[in-house]
C-alpha cells in the first residue's frame, strides 16, 4: 500500500487546440518521447454517493503504470493518493482501501458507479539533470455511468501532475497552456463529468456560528479516521480534540441545540476514551523517556527504561485493539449519524445567546479555580477552562479578535494546569511502577528521583499560575464586559 501527494492541474481543451513547446517553461530542458496508454478505470460508491459527497473517488485501474487500486482524497488544496496493488479477478475493495472510507460509507456497501476509458498519451517534462518535473497528459476520455438512468460522454483533456518539481514550476506551465487556449477544467474530476448531474453538489456551509462549529468537528472525524487507522499519533491527537469540542459545545451550547443531547454526549465521552487511552500512553511514553534519558547515567540504576517501555507498550496494545474495535462498530457508525442529524437541525444562533452562554462556562470556570483547594479540584477547573476556550472559540467569527484572544489567554491557562495535572498523573505512575521494579528484585531509586522530579515541574507550573489567569481574566472582560 503506497501513499502520496497528487499535486496537478486539469484542463478543458477548445476545438483546434494546439500543444505549445513547453521547452524552457518552468525549467523544463527537454519533452520526453510520448507514452501510449490505454486506462480503463471502473469507479466505486455508495448507493447515496457518500464518496462523492466527501469529495473522494475510489477506482480499480487496469492498464498504464499504475494498475490496482486509488483512493483520492482532498489534503488542502490538493489531493492525496492510496495506492493497492489489485489481482485480475478483484472486484470487491480490498479491506486496506475499504478501511480507509469507513467514516464515510458508514457501512453502506461499495458498488461500480461509473466506468472511465481514456486514451492517454503521457510525456515526460525533464529538467536538465534528467529529473522529471512534471507529467503532461492528453487525455481522451469516454465514460459510461452505471448508475440507473446514467448516459455516457466523451471529451478531450489535458493533466499536468508534479513528479520532482515545484508548484512555481507548475504555475509557469499552467501560464504557457493558459495562453495557447486551454482552461482549467470546471469540474473536480473524471467522475464528476461521467456522473453528470448525479454527482453530489457542494452542500451548503452551515448558516449559524453554532452548527459551523459543530461541522467542523464532525468533519475533522472524518478526516482524521483513515490516519488514526494507520498508527498516526497526530491524528489520534486531532480527532480526540475534535470530540472533546463536540462534548464541550453540546454542554456550554445545549439551550440552543435539540435532540436527545445526554446520549449523544454519553457516545462521544466513550469514543474521547478511547481515543484518549491511545494518546495518553504515546504522551506517557515520551515524558518518561525524555526524564529517563536526561538523567546521569550513573542515576539510572536498573533496566530502568526498558521496564518502563516494556509496561507502556502492552497497555498502548490494549488501547489500540479498543480503539479499532470501536472505530469499525456500529455504535461508531450511529454516532456519526447522529452528530450529523444534530448539524442538520441547527438552525440559527442569535450573536446575544452565543455570548450569554460562552460568558457562562467563562465564568464557571473562573468560579470552579477560586473555589479549588486540592489537586482534584483543580483537574475539574482544568476541563472547566477547556469548555470556555472552546465556547471563545465557537464565538469567535460573530465576536472577532477579543474572542480570539481570549482563547489564546485560556489555552496558556489551562497549560499551566495541565503540567500540574500531568505531573500528578506521571508521578503515580512512577510510583507504581517503582513498586513492581522492587518487587522484581531491581533497584528502585531512579523511579523515585524521576518522581521527585516529575514533582518538580509541576510546582513550577502552579507559580506561574496567577500571572496567567490575570491574562485570562483580562481578555475575559474584554469580550464579554
Amino acid at each position: 500500500m503506497a501513499g502520496k501527494l497528487e499535486i496537478e492541474r486539469k484542463y478543458e481543451l477548445p476545438d483546434g487546440f494546439a500543444m505549445p513547446d513547453l521547452t524552457g517553461v518552468g525549467g523544463v530542458a527537454a519533452v520526453g518521447e510520448p507514452d501510449d496508454q490505454r486506462l480503463d478505470a471502473v469507479y466505486y460508491d455508495t448507493a447515496e454517493l457518500h464518496l462523492a459527497r466527501g469529495r473522494v473517488t475510489l477506482r480499480r485501474r487496469t492498464g498504464g503504470n499504475d494498475a490496482g487500486w486509488h483512493l483520492k482524497r482532498p489534503a488542502g488544496g490538493e489531493r492525496s493518493e492510496l495506492q493497492v496493488p489489485a489481482n485480475k479477478t478483484q472486484r470487491v475493495p480490498p479491506r486496506a482501501i475499504a478501511d480507509q472510507v469507513r467514516a464515510l460509507t458508514r457501512g453502506e456497501a461499495l458498488a461500480p458507479v461509473a466506468r472511465i476509458r481514456t486514451h492517454r498519451v503521457e510525456r515526460a517534462l525533464r529538467a536538465a539533470d534528467g529529473r522529471t518535473l512534471a507529467l503532461l497528459a492528453d487525455d481522451t476520455v469516454s465514460t459510461e455511468s452505471l448508475r440507473a438512468g446514467g448516459g455516457a460522454r466523451e471529451w478531450h483533456e489535458l493533466e499536468v501532475e508534479l513528479v520532482d518539481g515545484d508548484t512555481k514550476a507548475l504555475e509557469r506551465l499552467d501560464a504557457a497552456l493558459r495562453k495557447a487556449g486551454a482552461r482549467p477544467s470546471k469540474s473536480a474530476s473524471k467522475l464528476q463529468q461521467a456522473l453528470g448531474p448525479d454527482y453530489p453538489i457542494t452542500p451548503e456551509a452551515p448558516g449559524s456560528a453554532l452548527a459551523a462549529y459543530l461541522a467542523a468537528q464532525r468533519d475533522a472525524l472524518i478526516e482524521q479516521d483513515p490516519q488514526v487507522r494507520d498508527g498516526d499519533a497526530e491524528a489520534v491527537h486531532k480527532m480526540r480534540v475534535a470530540t472533546r469540542r463536540l462534548r464541550s459545545t453540546l454542554r456550554s451550547f445545549a439551550p440552543m441545540l435539540t435532540g436527545d443531547l445526554d446520549a449523544l454526549h454519553e457516545e462521544v465521552k466513550w469514543v474521547t476514551g478511547l481515543l484518549g487511552a491511545v494518546r495518553d500512553t504515546d504522551v506517557m511514553g515520551e515524558r518518561l523517556d525524555h526524564l529517563v534519558h536526561a538523567e546521569p547515567a550513573e542515576l539510572v540504576l536498573g533496566p530502568v527504561a526498558a521496564r518502563i517501555t516494556s509496561l507502556l507498550a502492552a497497555q498502548a496494545a490494549e488501547a489500540r485493539k479498543a480503539l479499532m474495535a470501536g472505530l469499525d462498530s456500529p455504535r461508531y457508525t450511529a454516532l456519526l449519524n447522529e452528530v450529523d442529524a444534530l448539524v442538520a437541525r441547527t438552525g440559527p444562533a442569535p450573536r446575544k445567546r452565543l455570548m450569554r452562554l460562552a460568558r457562562k462556562a467563562q465564568r464557571r470556570a473562573d468560579g470552579r479555580l477560586d473555589a479549588a483547594t486540592s489537586d482534584a479540584e483543580m483537574h475539574e477547573s482544568r476541563k472547566a477552562y477547556k469548555r470556555a476556550r472552546y465556547a471563545a472559540e465557537l464565538v469567535a467569527p460573530v465576536a472577532g479578535k477579543p474572542a480570539t484572544a481570549l482563547a489564546d489567554r485560556v489555552t496558556d491557562l489551562q497549560d499551566a494546569l495541565g503540567t500540574h495535572q500531568d505531573a500528578m498523573v506521571t508521578g503515580e505512575l512512577l510510583k507504581a511502577y517503582g513498586i513492581t521494579a522492587y518487587g522484581a528484585g531491581e533497584n528502585a531509586f531512579t523511579y523515585g528521583l524521576l518522581h521527585a522530579r516529575i514533582d518538580e515541574q509541576g510546582r513550577r507550573a502552579l507559580e506561574d499560575l496567577p500571572r496567567v489567569r490575570r491574562r485570562a481574566r483580562k481578555a475575559a472582560r474584554a469580550l464579554y464586559g
